[in-house]
């Protein structure tokens, strides 16, 4: 017995020992953020920032972080109005906070800023938010503020993006006027084959792209949309195109061998919630109807090949006689969708490498 209560004793110091030896979690990071009045929000933990955007224009803003177990975070500096959760934005719209990991050395910095939220109208491409590695389109301003998206954070798991010029999606120097953005359809390499994701298409959208889903469910990866609350009638732009050539797609689910085209298209789409938006399927290529909660609809019949700059203008029409409802439009019950995209048919990964597509100064006119 005496042996026996030894050896228990010498078991739970041991264990007790590797208890107290075991790494405090060095990780600093906001894994995630929400809050009352946020209607949606992105993190770029490259970047190390995050868009909150909120519908109306109250400064007072609550922020719940999600961080890595044993992680703390403050603002860098405080406010007046500061009561965390809640935070004072009313003398800046962007403020600072240092998020601290458990081991109480690692430390990272993230700027939040606080949008109210607006959808700007013109697009010309001369500023991003982050030129390397993905080229990140930014409008700010008075007239709104968005951020575009695309696959290009997809692409890099492929190891086919060397420099950021590889990229499918690239600002141009030589737009129509100042600079404008160039989409390509690029191979994969061996990560696209063993994925059964052989090329990329470039692509240009509102929205935000899912990381987490762009091998497992790409086209959940693709959220397109954001609130708008004006009413649509169409959209102009400047495109130029060249074809990578014969490709295999779907018709109503039956292969076609056809030469590549692009895309460009905008659609005003109902959001029976705030968090609800249109993935990469809307328009399916199986045969099935597109999705349901399209109500207007301004599409290219196709892009031309040109290599001068060409003007398109589309007007928005009614998806099957559906009609928009004027106050849940002006209450934010509707989100504005804008794509472009060097394969018609690249969110199922279908195209040829080389098809490309230049757009510049786009602008969405309503009523």
């Amino acid at each position: 017995m005496k042996r026996f209560s030894l050896s228990l004793l010498l078991s739970a110091i041991l264990f007790a020992s590797c208890i107290q030896d075991e790494a405090p979690n060095v990780e600093a990071a906001i894994d995630g953020c929400n809050g009352n009045g946020i209607y949606s929000l992105t993190i770029d933990n490259l970047a190390k920032t995050i868009e909150v955007y909120v519908l109306d224009d109250d400064k007072q803003q609550e922020l719940l972080f999600t961080l890595p177990e044993g992680a703390t975070i403050q603002a860098a500096t405080s406010a007046p109005g500061d009561n965390p959760p809640v935070y004072d934005f009313s003398g800046e719209d962007i403020r600072s906070f240092v998020v601290t990991a458990e081991d109480g050395l690692t430390t990272c910095t993230y700027r939040v800023r606080l949008n109210k939220l607006i959808l700007p109208t013109r697009y010309g491409f001369e500023t991003l938010k982050q030129p390397a590695p993905y080229h990140i389109a930014y409008v700010g301003g008075e007239a709104g503020i968005i951020e575009w998206a695309s696959g290009n954070p997809g692409f890099q798991l492929t190891g086919m993006g060397f420099t950021p010029e590889d990229y499918p999606t690239v600002q141009i120097m030589e737009g129509k006027q100042g600079r404008g953005m160039r989409l390509q359809t690029r191979d994969t390499g061996s990560f696209g084959q063993m994925v059964d994701m052989p090329i990329a298409a470039g692509n240009l959208f509102i929205g935000s792209f899912d990381l987490a889903n762009a091998v497992g469910a790409p086209l959940e990866s693709t959220h397109f949309g954001f609130p708008f609350t004006r009413m649509p009638v169409r959209m102009t732009g400047w495109y130029k195109y060249r074809s990578g050539g014969e490709t295999e797609m779907l018709d109503a689910g039956k292969p076609v061998v056809r030469d590549d085209t692009g895309d460009i298209y905008a659609v005003l789409y109902e959001a029976p919630t705030t968090d609800y938006s249109l993935d990469g399927d809307l328009f399916p290529i199986d045969g099935r109807p597109i999705n349901e909660h399209i109500v207007l609809m301004a599409r290219i019949p196709k892009t031309e090949e040109t290599d001068q700059w060409t003007r398109f203008d589309l007007t928005f029409e009614a998806v099957e006689g559906k009609t928009v409802d004027r106050q849940a439009l002006a209450e934010g019950g509707y989100k504005l969708a804008i794509v472009f995209s060097s394969s018609i048919q690249g969110a199922y990964f279908r195209g040829a490498i080389g098809s490309t597509l230049w757009i510049d100064e786009v602008e969405i006119e309503c009523e």
